[in-house]
């Protein structure tokens, strides 16, 4: 996986961005900015590093953070930089904060949340299954991996499915607008993507994963040893899709699954 630049992705990495969905960023905030976000993670779920005899459920969720230290992870000037290249200069809204997090413990219990899916971006509904996404993208710019531990094949990490978004989007077209609810998009399980290759978002403390929306991704059982730290936010858009604007590497991505004029 080729490293990003300090001045930002190059072409290749947007491409590859384009055709397969994702792009990794290493080094995208500092190591000791991790494990102070790891430390007020642990004082939030009320568990202890050192006392491994209280880590008794597979996963644990926590909302959102929004002090200092992840304020400061979610907006280094690399980030905001693969921001401005990836889904539009400017055209996003700088991140407050982070979340959710999926704290994963090692165990031998199921986690029952390790389904393969995408990320839905608007609704209102209780009803999380009514919970929509169009193919617009309407309400999420980017899908985010924020490692705040050091994640190995063995340590849960998120299952991406390449080139995923491109079937999405084919799928999404018909929906127009008004898009499909989960529940629609999730009926086959994702069926049309069974043969993408799989993708494992492992790396170091500090690596981030920027992804499409569209992104067919999966959560999968910790068979490691030490617990994995992550946050899986949205990056937000400034406004709905713009025809005057030039396509940004996102709505390029879209507009080619579906045989449209860019």
């Amino acid at each position: 996986m080729p490293k990003i630049q300090d001045n930002g992705l190059t072409a290749r990495q947007v491409q590859d961005f384009i055709d397969t969905g994702f792009v990794k960023i290493e080094n995208a905030f500092s190591a000791d900015l991790a494990r102070q976000c790891r430390d007020e993670l642990w004082r939030e779920i009320g568990l202890s590093p050192d006392e491994p005899e209280g880590w008794r459920d597979p996963v644990i969720r926590v909302g959102f953070m929004s002090t200092p230290p992840f304020i400061e992870a979610a907006n280094t000037p690399l980030l905001h930089k693969a921001y401005d290249q990836l889904a539009g200069e400017g055209r996003w809204l700088q991140p407050k904060g982070l979340g959710t997090f999926p704290i994963r413990f090692p165990s031998p219990d199921a986690p029952g949340d390790d389904g393969w899916h995408v990320d839905m971006s608007f609704g209102d509904s209780p009803d999380f299954m009514e919970w929509r996404v169009n193919v617009k993208s309407s309400g999420r710019a980017l899908l985010m991996l924020f490692l705040f531990s050091d994640i190995g094949t063995d340590d849960a990490p998120t299952r991406i499915r390449k080139g995923s978004h491109l079937t999405i989007a084919r799928e999404l077209l018909p929906f127009g607008e008004r898009g499909a609810t989960l529940r629609q998009l999730s009926a086959d399980g994702y069926a049309s993507t069974e043969d993408c290759a799989v993708e494992l978002a492992t790396g170091a403390a500090g690596s981030v994963y920027l992804c499409h929306p569209f992104l067919v991704h999966a959560a999968q059982p910790h068979r490691g040893k030490e617990p994995r730290f992550m946050a899986q936010p949205p990056l937000l858009p400034k406004a709905e899709f713009d025809p005057a604007l030039p396509p940004s590497p996102v709505q390029i991505a879209i507009r080619r699954a579906c045989g449209l004029k860019f």
